[in-house]
């Protein structure tokens, strides 16, 4: 019997092609935009995920100004307030704190060869410590050659990005480059991130970045590990309380931000997640418009079916019967857009994949899994249905009388 459902009303979509054609247009423009934004969503969660994973769930961030959560080593540079190395003497004090280091960044100058390049540079100290410290951040982790030795002043770190895409000429471990004005030897290069801003970077000894931009004291970012079985959050409101009570602020007044790094990749995925739904409701106007559609279809279908459904009726057709043939009927409408959709939808996704990957976005990934594949075809199919609800029941409550005059 349901077999027969489904032939029925599969006929009456493929008899009318063009119709069916145009009024599954705007199921499957919102499934493409739904299935597309939430890969792509999805996809940038994992990442996030997975940077947090390399930068450590114990991790504290220090940097100046009250600017919130989302405050980092990219905006110190652009606020007024200001951390020095006083500052990070204090974080080390913290109880829960292990270690804690001060890091100095600045928008510099490369020149390799007869090219010239802007990118942003990181100084830290090259002491063993600092050195084991900050090997486990994804950023700095090693890919070719070893990190200088404290007398070695004047070696460089360059990210990926940096030794391959910047200039003509590839830069290799060895090579010699000129970062305002004073030349440096490159000692190691990064692994690749995924980000741009990181895989573009320079390292230099933090002694050597003093120098070069005068700064003896400032730093502009501090990283702070805390110990085994302390809880990072208790910590870093611990290390607020110190640095507060060391500039003498009062609550609510701090001119530095203090997170964990679970706390910044939340702030992450809260505005991409509010991005994500703003798109995706946008995306569902689409879907309203094919919704309406398919209703505006299966009435026209009715008017022309009307003598059939006579037929049907007074063969022995219950109203339950003629009410199911006009919802599977939209259903399949939906079920069709959806499967249109979700084939473009995720072609689309993984074509912005490929985009920002030559782009240097590598964290810019489409998820694919059959979740999102079953769920967008359900959904459509529910669309459907939803949409031919009132039509079917109209022709469920024809009478069969009436139905055969017409």
């Amino acid at each position: 019997m349901i077999e027969d459902y489904f032939r029925l009303a599969l006929s009456s979509i493929t008899q009318r092609k063009l119709r069916s054609g145009l009024t599954i247009i705007g199921i499957f423009i919102g499934i493409i935009a739904v299935v597309s934004l939430i890969s792509l969503g999805q996809g940038m969660q994992n990442a996030i995920d997975e940077q947090l994973k390399n930068l450590g769930k114990n991790r504290i961030i220090i940097t100046p100004g009250g600017g919130g959560a989302m405050a980092g080593p990219m905006t110190a540079e652009l606020v007024a307030a200001k951390l020095y190395e006083h500052d990070v003497d204090v974080v080390r004090e913290v109880r829960g704190v292990d270690y804690a280091i001060g890091v100095l960044t600045k928008t510099v100058r490369v020149k390799f060869g007869d090219e010239t390049r802007y990118t942003m540079a990181f100084a830290a100290d090259t002491d063993p410590k600092t050195i084991d410290f900050i090997e486990n951040i994804d950023y700095f982790m090693v890919d070719e050659g070893k990190y200088p030795k404290e007398t070695e002043k004047y070696k460089a770190a360059v990210g990926p990005n940096l030794a391959k895409d910047f200039f003509d000429k590839e830069i290799k471990l060895g090579d010699k480059i000129t970062i305002e004005g004073q030349e440096f030897e490159v000692a190691v290069i990064t692994k690749k991130t995924g980000s741009p801003i990181y895989d573009s970077k320079v390292g230099i000894p933090l002694k050597a970045a003093r120098e070069m931009f005068n700064m003896p004291e400032e730093v502009m970012t501090i990283f702070a590990e805390t110990k085994p079985g302390f809880d990072p959050s208790a910590v870093a409101e611990d290390v607020k309380e110190k640095m507060r009570k060391d500039h003498g602020l009062e609550e609510g007044d701090e001119d530095f931000t203090v997170s964990t790094s679970e706390q910044m990749m939340g702030q992450f995925k809260m505005i991409l997640d509010m991005v994500q739904m703003v798109l995706v409701g946008i995306a569902s106007i689409s879907l309203i418009v094919g919704g309406i559609g398919i209703m505006s279809t299966m009435y026209t279908s009715i008017l022309e079916r009307t003598r059939e459904i006579g037929i049907m009726k007074a063969l022995g057709a219950r109203n339950s019967d003629i009410m199911l043939i006009f919802l599977i009927g939209a259903g399949l409408l939906g079920l069709v857009g959806g499967i249109i959709g979700v084939t473009i939808g995720l072609g689309i996704s993984k074509f912005v994949e490929i985009l920002a990957a030559r782009s240097g976005l590598e964290m810019l990934k489409a998820h694919i899994s059959w979740e999102l594949i079953l769920g967008a075809l359900a959904f459509s199919f529910i669309v459907g249905c939803i949409s031919g609800f009132l039509p079917a029941r109209r022709a469920s409550k024809l009478s069969p009388v009436d139905a055969l005059r017409q």
